[in-house]
């Protein structure tokens, strides 16, 4: 072996031979299915630049039987003229050039959403096969990629009487890994987003995977406050119109567009949307600093102004952003994001010119309103009493030294380490089941907390934070887990998943009804106090098999009804004239120590389930609507999604 570095050791990736290399700096990381949905969104992300242009009314995209896509737009066509510099058709440079297209000028698009060249020829890259019909200048244009080389050169196979483009390609599944399917939800939640952003557009969406295909199409006229509303669709409102709010100023770069949409509900949790050119920033950036800067100054400024506050100095931010839905969209000629994925709006300048535009038209709007505004003010002064309430709650349990992880729950059967990296904690159904689970457990990494009984559904409670606090089992998770509790991440004492005294947080309840309704609530705990356990993917499912099939000595543990029907086939298949017992297990109690262990807690052989948020604003309304006391809406949740349960045990 050599470790000498020289001129020899240095590699020259050429052309779209480094995407392929790292796909991760171009779509995002290849394992968990972000690059691969990712192919989809620059292809769909490139038609509605042509929308924002004014030259496309519709997308469509299809999700083949192949595992392939087609993107189509009925924009203007890609151009298919002669590049000058390259000597190749200017469709060609864009599928094979990073950072080739026609968006750096700002003449062919004042504003676009896609990464600047990079994005379309990212996507050949990546892919087994790519094919591209152009129609444009009156005729049908066509050429194919493998692996982000073309078969052939760009040529006229027709006429045609319309304008746009059609993108198919199949990734090559040899880049990617884990997830290799397209998620049909994930891509309708974009593209519906993305409809909402374009008013106007129609987004038809097709599966043709299937027997059945499906169909489904998205077009707003409402936009952004359609976007609201929807957003709200399970909530009860403070006011019943969305608040609207437009305006440009002139940025460095050029102008730049920014509008807002803000309706206040009976909710205990804010939901803010942003968005930069259609595409959507999951970490905020700077637009959302400068929205809730403004809303902070307008709307003290209004309480004070009109004597709204009694005995409150001022609301926090906290105060006045509970319970409101909103979204911000800005458009700029070049924005900076802080990763290619453009996950964060990092341009300094949105936020200055975000605040000034909301303060001014939402201050205006408060004067036409003044109904409206006292109805958001009074909102945000109950929200102030109640995390007053809430902090006085959190000082009573402190001194009780819940809050510090002091004095951990008599109950809790510890593990050895000390190191939170290697550690797990098993939170337990049922004293019985958590004496089986301390026995069985690897007493080093695996700590053991058994709750009784069920825990309190807090989704009911949340304007009864003392009872929260004050509940047993809410107590013992919290003061084993040591982290504090809260999800406003800036009070003392909330929630820091840094603190965690185990890595691992593993919820293990029977497999029945009650235990998953106890897994439930334990859920609804967790993602109204301790939510960033979720998102940091600390909280994990156990999943303890149904059914233990035998015959003779052989046995094989199986989690659902088709796999142990398949079991029993291959046992008679085997051996015809063999008896076959099929034991069903329902609660944990009734394994053997040894049995729990080889099934459930060895981390070389057991299944869970890590617990991922597809989707926050879904996942809120669910828990609004599964655990809280709309039983309207919670029994029209389950007759409309009851036909999807094949099974149910009783």
């Amino acid at each position: 072996m050599s470790n000498e570095y020289s001129a020899d050791s240095i590699q020259v990736l050429e052309g779209l031979e480094a995407v392929r290399k790292r796909p991760g700096m171009y779509l995002g990381d290849p394992h968990d299915g972000s690059a691969l949905h990712h192919c989809i969104w620059e292809v769909v992300d490139n038609a509605v630049d042509e929308h924002l242009a004014g030259h496309n009314p519709t997308v469509e995209l299809n999700l083949e039987s192949d595992g392939s896509v087609t993107v189509i737009d009925h924009g203007r066509g890609i151009p298919v003229g002669i590049h000058a510099e390259e000597g190749v058709s200017a469709a060609e440079v864009i599928m094979t050039k990073l950072h080739a297209g026609g968006k750096f000028d700002n003449e062919a698009y004042k504003v676009a959403g896609g990464l600047h060249g990079v994005g379309v020829s990212a996507v050949n890259a990546v892919s087994e096969n790519l094919s591209m019909t152009i129609y444009r200048d009156g005729k049908e244009w066509f050429q194919e990629y493998s692996k982000g080389e073309k078969k052939g050169a760009l040529k006229s196979v027709g006429k045609s009487e319309i304008t746009g483009t059609s993108i198919n390609f199949k990734p090559d599944l040899t880049i990617f890994s884990d997830v290799l399917e397209f998620d049909f939800e994930k891509i309708n939640t974009r593209l519906r987003r993305t409809a909402f952003l374009n008013a106007g557009l129609q987004i038809i969406l097709r599966d043709l995977r299937g027997d059945d295909p499906v169909e489904i199409e998205h077009q707003y006229q409402g936009g952004l406050k359609e976007y609201v509303q929807a957003m709200n669709k399970n909530k009860e409102v403070i006011h019943e119109e969305v608040i609207h709010v437009l305006g440009s100023k002139n940025g460095d770069k050029g102008e730049v567009y920014a509008e807002v949409a803000l309706q206040w509900t009976n909710a205990y949790s804010e939901s803010v949307h942003c968005f930069t050119n259609i595409i959507h920033n999951t970490d905020g950036g700077t637009h959302l600093s400068g929205l809730k800067s403004s809303l902070t100054r307008t709307i003290n400024a209004y309480a004070q102004s009109r004597n709204l506050l009694k005995k409150i100095s001022g609301l926090s931010g906290d105060d006045i952003r509970e319970g409101l839905s909103a979204v911000v969209s800005i458009k700029h000629p070049d924005p900076s994001f802080n990763a290619q994925t453009k996950s964060k709006l990092v341009t300094s300048e949105v936020a200055g010119i975000v605040e000034q535009i909301v303060n001014d038209k939402l201050g205006e709007y408060f004067e036409e309103n003044p109904n409206i505004a006292k109805s958001i003010v009074e909102k945000a002064v109950l929200a102030s009493n109640a995390r007053e309430a809430a902090r006085k709650a959190r000082d009573l349990t402190r001194r009780k030294g819940v809050l510090e992880g002091g004095g951990l729950p008599g109950q809790l059967a510890d593990c050895q380490s000390k190191d939170p990296g290697e550690c797990e904690i098993y939170i337990v159904e049922g004293e019985s089941a958590g004496g089986s689970a301390k026995t069985a457990r690897d007493r080093r990494i695996q700590a053991v907390l058994p709750l009784r009984g069920k825990i309190l559904n807090v989704e009911r409670e949340m304007r009864n934070l003392t009872k929260v606090y004050g509940n047993e089992q809410i107590q013992r998770m919290i003061r084993a887990l040591g982290a504090g509790v809260g999800n406003e991440e800036e009070s003392e004492g909330a929630f820091d998943p840094s603190k965690l005294r185990y890595a691992k947080i593993i919820i293990m309840t029977d497999a029945d009804i009650d235990g998953a309704h106890i897994r439930t609530l334990i859920l609804t705990f967790m993602w109204r106090f301790m939510r960033r356990a979720i998102v940091n993917g600390n909280v994990f499912i156990a999943a303890p098999p149904l059914f233990s099939i035998s015959r003779g000595k052989h046995s094989e543990w199986v989690h659902s009804e088709k796999d142990r029907d398949e079991v029993v086939k291959k046992f008679q298949k085997e051996a015809p004239s063999s008896k076959i017992n099929v034991q069903r297990y329902k609660g944990l109690g009734e394994m053997n120590p040894e049995q729990l262990w080889s099934t459930t807690m060895d981390p070389e052989s057991r299944t869970m389930m890590k617990v991922e948020i597809k989707d926050a604003e879904e996942a809120d309304s669910l828990f609004t609507i599964l655990m809280g006391d709309d039983v309207p809406d919670r029994r029209a949740f389950i007759e409309k999604n009851a036909t999807k349960v094949t099974s149910l045990d009783v």
